[in-house]
């Protein structure tokens, strides 16, 4: 028997494989049922940011989690 621990892990890794990074968190969020506005965050999440840091980040990122991404 796996542990709960085991399953949260092998679960997020399904759903990162399956559905993407951003689409794995819109699920977690829409099976949360919290008062949360996708929208609303999105616009506000870079608002601080230049375009360069922006790029540079999402670089950054691919670069560090190249398997989970395709």
């Amino acid at each position: 028997m796996k542990t709960d621990t085991i399953i949260r892990n092998e679960g997020m890794q399904m759903l990162l494989t399956g559905l993407g990074l951003v689409e794995a968190e819109r699920f977690i969020m829409l099976i949360q049922q919290e008062p949360f506005d996708y929208t609303k965050w999105q616009e506000n999440l870079f608002e601080e940011m230049s375009i360069e840091e922006i790029s540079s980040k999402a670089m950054n990122f691919r670069k560090q989690h190249q398997k989970q991404i395709n």
